[in-house]
């Protein structure tokens, strides 16, 4: 008599997880050309979105990470009532505080923006929707950078939250080369960290000993 094959003994159904990252494109962003940032201030300026300028404008300046940027306080950049010329914010990744300069203006757009928040000293400069004592989050922050890129017609899946971080950085080494300056300012331990970061290939060293002449 044949042996039946018990149906308890059959292999389990495997069932496959859908990867995170299906139907999305991964890799690093890209910075934002001074053409975008130019294009998505105009537009957030003619919608009227007074926080969302500040923040456009306090990202690109700041060259902070998504989570620094909505972690910051009023205090942190406008601690006498306007916004000063330089802050310093203590990291979330490293622990090591960084220094960052705010241009004109992003110092008029947060003014702006403080004049009709109501916001105190301590408060999250930016607030999602726990009130001013819970600050925004990075998903929301994601979010709404999403929203500012496609607004000019680009594509929201080749740009993200580092876009921000990285255009004004490889904007100042394209201009000058100076890559101790731009890790400095990106708050990175190690300068390899900030080569890996610019994408800096040996074209580009090249390039920039071009422009030297003995």
């Amino acid at each position: 008599m044949e042996n039946q094959e018990n149906p308890t003994d059959a292999a389990p159904t495997i069932r496959k997880q859908v990867p995170w990252n299906k139907g999305k494109l991964t890799g690093a962003k890209p910075p934002l050309r001074p053409r975008h940032v130019w294009a998505i201030r105009t537009k957030l300026q003619i919608d009227g979105r007074t926080r969302d300028l500040a923040m456009f404008n306090l990202a690109i300046d700041s060259k902070l990470r998504g989570c620094d940027v909505v972690a910051i306080k009023v205090g942190d950049v406008a601690a006498s009532g306007y916004t000063a010329d330089r802050a310093t914010v203590r990291q979330k990744k490293t622990g090591r505080p960084v220094r960052f300069e705010l241009g004109e203006q992003t110092r008029q757009a947060v003014d702006d923006y403080l004049k009709v928040a109501n916001k105190k000293p301590d408060d999250f400069l930016f607030t999602g929707r726990g009130g001013a004592t819970r600050g925004m989050t990075t998903r929301q922050y994601a979010r709404l950078v999403s929203q500012w890129i496609a607004s000019v017609g680009l594509d929201p899946r080749l740009f993200g939250t580092h876009s921000l971080r990285r255009t004004k950085a490889t904007l100042i080494y394209r201009r000058t080369g100076n890559l101790r300056a731009v890790q400095l300012l990106l708050g990175h331990t190690k300068i390899e960290s900030t080569v890996r970061y610019l994408g800096i290939e040996v074209d580009d060293a090249l390039a920039i000993a071009e422009q030297v002449d003995i």
